[in-house]
């Protein structure tokens, strides 16, 4: 069997593939991918084909970290999925002719691919690495950070927000719907509602109790989060001492949150801190003093010994931590992190600061608060642990076929 997956040029989103297709690569499956030209040679190193994605894609980068506000925000980042959308489509297509596969899996975000997967009628599934967007009773609207609220009172404060997330649907996540199926030759949507659970199969990358209880399309499968890890070049050689470790991870594609590290590298002195800037330059966030301070390193080998992460909310690297059962403090930057720490914390898995009240005296409460959230972090770890992981996303992609 050969199978070709595509991505959007984020390792948030190559990640949480890279399970499943290795899976099916030890069962025997020929696997391609399309990603980011940076993460290539690691996808090589792992053991599957690889080749970039046409530098035109990844040269339109988000911008949303200038926006003002977080309805801002998310409209930046659909325009962003709206202006690749077209470019995807001849790349998608030249790799299905390359490739030739018997099953796809393409990234929920490549609008073009998915419309190129429609019209070709092959098997596919669509990749889902950050929580679903779409409304179901019992859920608050996405992107606000909502926890849910139950009774008259919930419907009552819930009933005026879905007005405002449908406005926006129409006026931001619709026209990258249209530009992707636009470009492939299919016929324009008129809302968002039929632009998902068109592929066969979804692989949804949570699980309970991290995600809210609510049902889901036949389609779609809860397979736990994502945990493959870049091979590292070598050994982490983690601070010494007895103080308590704290992992810091800033988000992988630049969203400006270097002002998190800078907080903890001055409000978390009494703990041995191992910081990871990624898309930040490391160099002026301060006094690093006795702290392992880097771009990037593996996070697994940290974990084990780890006993609170601090990061802004991303699904890879928060889901990453609460499967190992470690507690969170969240710093929601923007995108759908604001959503990822009202989950931590209705979890009771960790904590949260909003971003206008960051410092190094609220980060360092914040951290020592989420400690005590260890119980409800190995409730979502064992929640994880339930679905399967790769080997049931292997199951579910096979049986396409």
């Amino acid at each position: 069997m050969k199978v070709l997956a595509y991505t959007s040029p984020a390792r948030g989103h190559l990640n949480p593939m890279m399970g499943p297709l290795l899976e099916l690569r030890r069962r025997g499956a020929e696997v391609h991918v399309r990603t980011l030209f940076p993460a290539v040679e690691s996808v090589r190193a792992a053991g599957l084909e690889a080749e970039p994605l046409d530098p035109a894609i990844e040269a339109l980068r988000h911008d949303d970290h200038r926006a003002r506000n977080q309805i801002q925000s998310g409209a930046r980042s659909f325009a962003t999925f709206k202006a690749r959308a077209p470019l995807e489509v001849p790349d998608f297509e030249a790799a299905l002719d390359a490739v030739r596969p018997d099953l796809a899996l393409v990234d929920c975000t490549t609008y073009g691919a998915k419309a190129v997967a429609e019209r070709r009628g092959l098997p596919w599934a669509e990749s889902q690495p950050f929580l679903l967007q779409e409304s179901a009773p019992g859920v608050p609207p996405a992107g606000l950070g909502l926890r849910p609220k139950g009774g008259p009172l919930g419907a009552l404060r819930d009933r005026p927000l879905n007005l405002v997330a449908s406005r926006f649907d129409v006026r931001a996540r619709l026209p990258p719907v249209n530009a992707g199926r636009a470009a492939a030759g299919l016929p324009r949507l008129a809302t968002v509602a039929e632009s998902v659970h068109r592929a066969p199969l979804t692989l949804y990358f949570t699980a309970e109790p991290f995600d809210y209880p609510r049902p889901l399309h036949p389609s779609v499968r809860m397979v736990g989060p994502g945990l493959w890890n870049p091979p590292g070049v070598a050994p982490v050689e983690l601070p010494t001492g007895e103080r308590p470790l704290v992992l810091v991870a800033c988000s992988s594609e630049f969203q400006d949150d270097g002002a998190i590290a800078a907080a903890a590298l001055a409000g978390l002195r009494d703990h041995r801190l191992v910081v990871t800037t990624a898309g930040v330059d490391p160099t002026g966030l301060g006094d690093p003093g006795d702290a392992l301070v880097a771009r990037f390193l593996p996070h697994a080998e940290i974990l084990p010994h780890a006993d609170v992460v601090v990061c802004h909310g991303g699904m890879g690297v928060t889901q990453k931590a609460l499967s190992f059962g470690v507690p969170v403090c969240v710093v929601p930057w923007g995108r759908d992190q604001l959503d990822v720490a009202a989950h931590v914390v209705e979890a009771e898995a960790g904590t949260r600061v909003p971003r206008r009240k960051l410092s190094p005296t609220t980060l360092a409460a914040a951290v020592e608060a989420a400690r005590a959230c260890r119980p409800g972090a190995a409730r979502v770890k064992a929640g994880f642990e339930a679905t399967g992981g790769e080997r049931t996303a292997a199951d579910a992609l096979e049986a396409l076929v």
